[in-house]
């Protein structure tokens, strides 16, 4: 069952990214990636630094790596977006390596100073090989940086979203298309709502969401509405993700309010 549900994940995220493939702005920014993995890894602390990304998507955070300096990046995306990968990292293609692979088919260099998964372990049903293969990877006292979905601060937001996945899940793209314009009246007013009321997720609308050109607040809906498979994690069950494969010093971030932020060292 996990095989099979984590393959329409992929086909998913493949259609989504090769359909949106446009990262301008704050999307693709150093500065979102900051905010992802404050208070422990900035951009520009890979400067020089040998790093991978499981799930590279259209490559928005790859050329962000590049961009500050990585003196490599090695890209994974198994599904059909890894040619959008490809072209949209072209400018660095002399440090971008991509590879059409899952997560757990990280090459083991051991060489590698940070390995990132962004919003891909809370996607894949049985995560802890993709955790392991980040662990050899990584050199001696190198990192691995996740961003999870949170349980924590998201009550409000799963009861909407658990009643809108069940039609979600089953359309096309097209469809899914259409179901976002017509959610993305109701999430503006909440969105500015958020300025002025202390609103559940209203520091998230208020730093993550506000800053973002409207189309890429709808592709944010997207995204929340269109992979077959999604977990919400706790704070226990984020860090036991990586210490199960052998991280030490694992530290966790609730970011905004709604996420995790989780980063360990290999001994």
């Amino acid at each position: 069952m996990s095989t099979g549900l984590q393959e329409r994940t992929i086909a998913d995220f493949g259609e989504q990214w090769t359909a949106y493939d446009d990262h301008a702005g704050y999307f693709g920014s150093a500065a979102l990636f900051d905010d992802i993995f404050a208070p422990f890894v900035a951009a520009a602390d890979l400067a020089g630094c040998r790093v991978a990304e499981i799930g590279a998507g259209a490559g928005r955070f790859v050329n962000v790596m590049a961009g500050a300096g990585a003196a490599h990046v090695v890209a994974l995306e198994p599904s059909a977006a890894c040619d959008v990968l490809s072209r949209q990292t072209a400018r660095y293609a002399d440090r971008v390596t991509c590879l059409p692979l899952t997560g757990d088919r990280l090459p083991p260099s051991g060489d590698l100073d940070y390995v990132f998964a962004i919003g891909v372990l809370h996607h894949i049903p049985e995560p802890a090989p993709v955790v392991a293969a980040a662990f050899a990877a990584l050199r001696p006292g190198g990192r691995m940086a996740a961003w999870l979905y949170g349980r924590e601060g998201n009550g409000l937001y799963l009861l909407v979203a658990r009643s809108l996945w069940g039609l979600s899940r089953r359309l096309p793209h097209r469809g899914l298309v259409w179901l976002v314009w017509v959610i993305y009246p109701w999430l503006w007013a909440y969105m500015h709502a958020s300025r002025v009321l202390p609103l559940p997720l209203g520091h998230y609308m208020r730093r993550v969401i506000l800053p973002l050109a409207p189309d890429k607040r709808r592709l944010v809906v997207y995204d929340q509405l269109n992979p077959a498979y999604a977990r919400y994690y706790t704070q226990a069950d984020a860090q036991q993700l990586l210490e199960a494969a052998g991280f030490a010093d694992v530290r966790v971030h609730h970011r905004h309010g709604y996420s995790w932020t989780v980063v360990g060292t290999k001994p």
